[in-house]
């Protein structure tokens, strides 16, 4: 007689109508096997923080991990999407075509996650308590922020303003390392991970002392300037780079006879005689003794707005203070666009 233990295993292959059924797999089986796999946000940050930082041994560091660990998360991640993300013939870290696709979607998401704690106490604070850190240089805060900081003081009190002056590079820096919650100034070149928005512009101004023979002239050329030596502020200010470059592309000599920082400064020694300058608008002003002529024939126009990271969490109070420069100047769709900037 057959072994019923034998027959009931048999028997439990068959269902109606005498089809086999399929046998079930084991946990595991004909199933790709990633480690890692349980937390994508984990190989998404340990991804975006070694792209950031350029090497797996940096993002190791600031991950508070091993680098195995950070090259197992990539890996895994690697497997999971079907390509490869970042170029491992390179010393440094360098993305893929893919690998900066995925960058570009993955970075706001990651740093909006990891900001969430400060972004749910901001919000349960509101607009009584907390603080802005604003990145400009001396010009801005001298003469562009003075009646934003003011209408800003009268609508939220209670909000501490933090006014860092500072060089275009620094500023960047700031930015780039979250210690300032947006920037204020002027940009020519817009790096890919920041957005700008122009929202002032400026005509170019020649000022030379009262009674100055080039103000006799009709139309001035900028032929005209070379005799005259120039006030200008250091090599390394964007204004004495635009005018050296204005110059060179017309191939026009030019000379400076004094390079020094600060608006009011430059105007003061212009209207001692000491010189001329090719100034921007924003610093003139009605009291003034100086002549002024706009040399935007020559000139390109000056822009001033706000910068900030791409994919950055504004904190409410950021947002209001941008309100009242323009009310939704940063939507969350600026923040996936490459190179954004208006100028």
């Amino acid at each position: 007689m057959p072994n019923q233990k034998t027959n009931k295993r048999s028997n439990a292959t068959l269902v109606e109508g005498g089809k086999a059924a399929r046998p079930r797999k084991r946990r595991g089986e004909g199933e790709a096997r990633f480690y890692y796999k349980g937390n994508r946000l984990k190989q998404l940050r340990a991804f975006c923080m070694s792209a950031k930082l350029g090497t797996f041994s940096r993002a190791a560091e600031a991950l508070f991990l091993s680098q195995p660990s950070i090259s197992l998360q990539i890996g895994a991640l690697e497997r999971e999407l079907g390509v490869p993300l970042i170029d491992r013939a390179s010393r440094r870290v360098q993305l893929t075509r893919e690998g900066q696709t995925l960058y570009d979607l993955a970075l706001p998401l990651v740093e909006g996650f990891d900001g969430i704690d400060a972004a749910f106490r901001g919000k349960l604070v509101g607009m009584d308590a907390g603080e802005v850190t604003i990145a400009a240089g001396i010009s801005t805060i001298q003469y562009l922020l003075p009646n934003l900081v003011q209408a800003f003081r009268e609508r939220h009190p209670k909000v501490r303003l933090h006014l860092v002056n500072v060089t275009g590079a620094e500023g960047l820096a700031m930015l780039r390392s979250d210690t300032a919650d947006f920037a204020v100034g002027s940009m020519i070149d817009v790096p890919s991970d920041l957005a700008y928005e122009a929202v002032y512009h400026f005509d170019p101004m020649l000022i030379t002392p009262p009674n100055h023979p080039l103000m006799q002239k009709t139309e001035i050329r900028l032929e005209d300037l070379s005799p005259y030596g120039l006030i200008l502020p250091p090599r390394r200010m964007t204004t004495y780079r635009l005018v050296d470059l204005i110059f060179q592309q017309a191939r026009v000599p030019y000379q400076v006879a004094i390079e020094v920082g600060g608006w009011e400064i430059i105007k003061q020694y212009v209207s001692m005689g000491l010189g001329i300058s090719i100034v921007t608008g924003l610093c003139l002003r009605p009291g003034d003794r100086l002549e002024v002529r706009n040399m935007r024939a020559w000139f390109p126009q000056r822009s001033y707005g706000v910068v900030m990271r791409k994919g950055k969490y504004l904190s409410p109070q950021a947002s209001a203070f941008i309100d009242l420069i323009k009310p939704g100047m940063f939507s969350r769709r600026d923040w996936f666009e490459s190179g954004h900037s208006e100028r």
